[in-house]
């Protein structure tokens, strides 16, 4: 078989097997949030509302789709394509074991990126052509907040990178740092995560807001801008946005796992055979994706000044600093404990850093916003008009 046609092949399976995972992601999501919020959930669909999404599906499915009068035909249909197609292709360097993946590129970890870049056009496209304010703004807040966000998110990844580089040296290779099974591979006793702690953090800070996920859901808010930047879309174009946003968290929870948590290779190495392999990286990657959940449950949304500065005044300084710390380290042949430490040590500065602004906020604020205490007086000086 020709491999075109072999890549063609995995790359229709990976798409129907992510249209099926978005429903069970947006079912598991509505039962995690409902059980943070002392809820139940969908229940009457199916066995404990299991049918839930497949119901909304097809609803969805046989809804009338219809396209604003005044919108520019061409550039409001093709966004939606370019919200959806690229989402699905930078799966295909992700290794879901050893040997299961779509192409092992030699620069995937760069490819990945460049079209997670795409995603930008789409939502711009989106926003102008439906001829929509609200579109509109949606779309350019969307914009910039995915610039904002894939820098510090691009070098806290990278950090791996330089790492992977530096053990590759080390046995002798030039080269092949960029490969995500590589990188994989050579996480073979030590995931990446103890060594680069302060990189997680900042990746998947990045990630949610690559996503558009709470709390940095921003360009789609519906107090603000009515949804976004596919307000105007409905029916199947619009359930294309919502497909493309639920797979595009499960990709950027398994680019976590590939770079961070070992992938299919730790705890137990190549040797463990391919369903071990499987059940290691699907199990990473849910355990990510329910933290993800979680945080979605614990924290209100940011409003634009605060996310843009979060990211351009806070992540990008620290994200340089671990990347400035890494290369200062490995050129001069420090051991892998000390880069972990020095990024631990970053991370609890920022941590630290949030806290004291987060603080000096609320106290700023607290004395105009505590409300005045009434006096309590007893029954008895009532009665008698004291």
């Amino acid at each position: 078989m020709p491999d075109w046609i072999d890549a063609l092949i995995r790359l229709v399976f990976i798409v129907a097997l992510m249209t099926i995972n978005a429903l069970a992601l947006i079912y598991l999501e509505r039962k995690v949030l409902a059980r943070f919020q002392a809820r139940v959930g969908p229940t009457r669909t199916g066995p404990v509302g299991i049918l839930q999404s497949a119901a909304d599906a097809l609803k969805l499915l046989t809804k009338e789709d219809v396209r604003p009068h005044s919108a520019d035909r061409w550039v409001f249909e093709l966004a939606v394509f370019f919200v959806f197609v690229p989402v699905f292709l930078m799966f295909i360097p992700i290794p879901f074991t050893e040997t299961w993946f779509i192409r092992d590129l030699e620069l995937g970890f760069l490819y990945v990126f460049a079209v997670l870049g795409l995603n930008i056009v789409g939502v711009i496209m989106a926003g102008w052509g439906s001829d929509n304010k609200y579109a509109l703004l949606g779309g350019i807040r969307a914009a910039a907040q995915a610039i904002s966000y894939e820098l510090p998110m691009l070098l806290a990844a990278a950090g791996v990178v330089m790492i992977a580089a530096g053990h590759l040296l080390d046995g002798g290779l030039v080269g092949g740092a960029l490969n995500l099974n590589t990188i994989v591979d050579q996480q073979r006793t030590t995931p990446y995560i103890l060594l680069q702690p302060l990189g997680f953090v900042i990746f998947m800070i990045g990630a949610l807001a690559e996503m558009h996920r709470p709390p940095f859901d921003m360009p789609v808010a519906e107090s603000e801008v009515v949804g976004g930047y596919f307000v105007e879309y409905s029916g199947i174009r619009w359930s294309m946005f919502f497909l493309a946003e639920y797979t595009g968290l499960f990709l950027m929870v398994m680019l976590g796992s590939t770079v961070f948590l070992g992938g299919w290779n730790f705890p137990f190495g190549a040797d463990a055979g391919l369903g071990w392999q499987i059940v290691l990286t699907l199990g990473k990657a849910s355990a990510m994706i329910f933290v993800l959940f979680w945080l979605r449950a614990m924290f209100p949304r940011l409003r634009i000044d605060q996310l843009m500065a979060f990211s351009w005044k806070v992540l990008l300084p620290f994200a340089l600093l671990q990347v400035l710390a890494n290369g200062i380290i490995l050129a001069y042949g420090g051991p892998d404990w000390v880069v972990g430490l020095v990024s631990l040590a970053l991370l609890v500065s920022l941590v630290a850093l949030i806290y004291v602004l987060v603080r000096a906020k609320a106290g700023g604020d607290s004395i105009h916003l505590e409300p005045a205490r009434p006096r309590l007086v007893k029954s008895t000086e009532v009665a008698s008009g004291d």
